[in-house]
């Protein structure tokens, strides 16, 4: 009677392995494959938080080949900050999701503030002057 009740699947579970397997058969779908917008919205519509950091960054650049240095890289700082807000704020911002939403944000953040730190202590006539991190820069620099 046990190998009866054994064949007729009544026993415990199986356990599933919690290795990875050597076969993939499908993939887990971006958490950035979504839709700022509706379907039936046009491509740039749909993926217009993207959009609006890589204009805003490259109108940074393009300001910056420009001969405003300062400005141009304060304004790619400032996008990839209001990417980290966006992120934040918004529950689908489509493409511009990469990372789970804290990394996303972590990154967006931590860089866009670290450029727009560095842009204004930029020399000469910095416009922020910190002394820790003048003095860090410059024993780094030596």
């Amino acid at each position: 009677m046990g190998a009866e009740a054994h064949s007729d699947g009544a026993s415990a579970p199986q356990r599933r392995s919690r290795r990875f397997p050597l076969i993939t058969r499908d993939t887990a779908r971006p958490e950035g494959g979504g839709r700022a917008a509706p379907g039936d919205a046009a491509a740039p519509v749909r993926q217009w938080p993207l959009l609006a950091v890589g204009g805003g960054v490259a109108l940074g650049l393009l300001i910056t080949a420009f001969d405003a240095f300062r400005i141009g890289t304060i304004l790619v700082g400032l996008s990839l900050l209001a990417g980290a807000v966006l992120r934040r704020v918004l529950p689908t911002v489509g493409m511009l999701a990469v990372r789970s939403r804290f990394t996303d944000m972590a990154t967006y953040g931590g860089l866009g503030f670290a450029i727009v730190m560095l842009a204004l202590m930029a020399q000469p006539k910095p416009w922020l002057s910190i002394p820790f991190l003048d003095d860090v820069v410059h024993f780094t620099v030596r």
